[in-house]
């Protein structure tokens, strides 16, 4: 399971430019699947049979985008300007190095250097409008002949161990839900389950509406990266959840309101199993499940997240223990359902 989302967290897939992820996760799965097929969207459509044969009823669902950058223009002296792709918290990317277009070609985010700047100007948190990709180009011509505009441009980390059972890494949101899902995938199920790759969810989730009408399931289980926020800048009664605490169950969000029922279960199969569980203490951010909700006659909504901290940045930290628990009960969530 954590080597299947370190390697996910590894790729580029900026929103809307999956490609790099759906593949590899296509790679994956057919070999365990009874159909797989993309959709208009991009969505990668998986659809297992398991001992009980029950249609589409359930639907599994993990977005493969993540946050980055779109290059809007270049430069006469050859950088990228760039706008952002899903929500970035500006404060965070000067410096940082990311890998553009399909090339992923190397370069670094660059600003007006701190000496020349007034003390006014260091007051305030740049604009995007200020910063620029530097790829080491001499002029825009030579620029052009790297990188293309509307070229992506993701973020470049390493994925690490450290601490005690941490994984640091770019993209926690939401590889670790898609890691989950694979894994399921390579297990005997015991009922038919359709699993949805779904994109452009960090741009409003997009992908997932359009998976859900085509799929119709009844109940749909979303596995999420959710903001954790525990940190020394925030009183506890603005903190979200915490990581090593055991995966985290939604009954609400800035976007939906789950069924109460199915959170009822997942929380009585936490207990009974003896897992760890949490919910959010303070409502932030939202998922995929707030596009399925709303799909045809309206769909059965579950949560099941994994707390990581510095979301939608280059660098995110999670349990190693809280993903390998969400495969648990997301596991223990299907054979329920399969029971009836």
């Amino acid at each position: 399971m954590i080597e299947t989302l370190k390697t996910l967290c590894a790729l580029s897939g900026v929103s809307s430019f999956e490609d790099e992820v759906r593949d590899y996760l296509r790679q994956r799965v057919e070999p365990h699947a009874d159909s797989v097929r993309v959709d208009a969207l991009g969505n990668l459509i998986v659809f297992k049979r398991g001992a009980k044969s029950t249609g589409n009823r359930l639907m599994l669902c993990a977005h493969m985008d993540e946050v980055g950058l779109i290059v809007k223009s270049v430069t006469k002296e050859g950088f990228l300007k760039f706008g952002c792709v899903g929500g970035i918290d500006q404060r965070i990317l000067l410096g940082k190095e990311v890998a553009v277009g399909p090339g992923r070609v190397p370069g670094v985010i660059g600003l007006k250097p701190i000496h020349l700047t007034t003390a006014e100007e260091r007051k305030k948190v740049p604009k995007v409008t200020d910063l620029y990709v530097d790829i080491g180009a001499k002029d825009r011509e030579e620029a052009l002949s790297q990188v293309e505009l509307g070229d992506f441009a993701a973020f470049v980390s390493d994925t690490v161990d450290f601490g005690d059972g941490m994984l640091k890494a770019k993209a926690i949101d939401d590889r670790v839900g898609c890691a989950v899902m694979v894994k399921l995938l390579e297990e005997e199920l015991p009922m038919d389950c359709t699993f949805a790759f779904t994109v452009m969810e960090e741009v409003g989730t997009r992908g997932a509406f359009g998976a859900a009408f085509s799929v119709k399931p009844e109940i749909a289980l979303v596995l999420e990266g959710t903001t954790a926020a525990d940190v020394p800048a925030l009183s506890e009664d603005r903190q979200v959840c915490w990581p090593g605490r055991g995966p985290v169950l939604a009954w609400m969000d800035g976007g939906a309101i789950y069924d109460r029922a199915l959170f009822e279960r997942l929380r009585a199969l936490a207990e009974e199993n003896g897992l760890p569980w949490q919910i959010k203490h303070y409502l932030s951010g939202g998922t995929d499940a707030r596009a399925v909700q709303g799909t045809g006659s309206g769909v059965r909504v579950a949560g099941i997240s994994a707390a990581v901290r510095y979301l939608h940045a280059p660098n995110s930290v999670c349990s190693q223990s809280d993903a390998e628990q969400m495969l648990t009960l997301a596991r223990l969530f299907i054979r329920d359902m399969a029971r009836g």
